[in-house]
């Protein structure tokens, strides 16, 4: 099913909401859910390859697993969501790009208490169609400044509360660069929107070890088990600004990026401000590999 069209002749795209197939301008929720009211929502990004997902059982699985850990129920099947992705992907003929879900304890008025049993949660889902392997992040690189890390002390449950992450891009951007990373006790935690690595002058690869003060990045751990299969050695522990800004190369993970290379920090250039070769190598193998295990 080919995606509707406006008035204007603009492509509209179909959206997921609440077990129904809508246009984009019909697609509507409760001003009382809890997402809006309280930001008590959870969501996932799946990239879209070739018209396939890459990494999506992955991605159910950490859905299930912040859910559990806000008490969130989810009412559909990972069969029955598996459907609407694929869905979705076909109505809207994305061959290259995302499917955004999101999960929200659902509508009540406003209380800041709740009865999630009571409660029926929203279920949205909706795609955009993007570049992801040739873009201007994977040929030229990108440039990330430092800034505090204020966000609440469960940064390892995906929920829908990204203002700061929101605000710490708006602020890389008034500074000339393209992304930050986050600083907390004298030490890198992450991304605004994805995990932080470096590249020791040895060639090792090293990122922050999972903990609450990070997302568990489905990207990231498909890469580390690559590179470690490959024989490219992983070390997971912390590292420090400084460090970062004097290592080889650095580069970031995440679903819409796959790996994207970084080549300055704070203004300080790493690997001749391109993108190094074991950051090149290592996107070229993630993209091999995750399309081998595409559905």
């Amino acid at each position: 099913m080919k995606p509707k069209h406006s008035k204007q002749g603009i492509a509209m795209r179909t959206v997921y909401v609440n077990g129904a197939y809508v246009p984009e301008t019909e697609a509507k929720v409760s001003v009382f859910d809890r997402a809006f009211l309280f930001g008590d929502g959870i969501y996932e990004v799946a990239s879209v390859l070739g018209g396939k997902l890459i990494d999506f059982p992955a991605h159910i699985a950490r859905l299930h697993r912040s859910a559990n850990e806000l008490g969130m129920r989810i009412d559909v099947s990972d069969e029955e969501i598996l459907a609407i992705h694929r869905e979705l992907v076909s109505r809207n003929e994305v061959e290259e790009g995302v499917v955004y879900m999101q999960l929200t304890r659902g509508a009540v008025d406003r209380d800041f208490m709740f009865d999630t049993e009571k409660l029926k949660p929203t279920l949205v889902l909706f795609t955009q169609t993007r570049p992801l392997v040739d873009t201007a992040v994977a040929r030229n690189g990108m440039k990330i400044v430092s800034i505090p890390d204020l966000r609440w002390g469960r940064c390892d449950i995906k929920t829908v509360q990204l203002l700061y992450p929101s605000l710490g891009k708006m602020e890389a951007k008034s500074r000339g660069a393209d992304d930050a990373w986050m600083v907390r006790d004298g030490v890198v935690t992450e991304g605004t929107s994805n995990n932080a690595f470096i590249v020791t002058k040895t060639g090792a690869i090293v990122t922050r070890p999972l903990s609450n003060a990070i997302l568990p990045g489905i990207t990231r751990a498909a890469l580390m088990s690559y590179s470690t299969a490959s024989g490219t050695p992983v070390e997971e522990r912390e590292f420090t600004i400084d460090e970062a800004r004097e290592a080889a190369e650095a580069f970031i993970t995440s679903a819409s990026v796959f790996v994207g290379p970084v080549i300055s920090i704070d203004g300080v250039e790493l690997s001749g401000g391109k993108p190094g070769p074991v950051t090149l190598g290592l996107r070229k193998t993630y993209l091999e590999e995750s399309l081998k295990r595409a559905i």
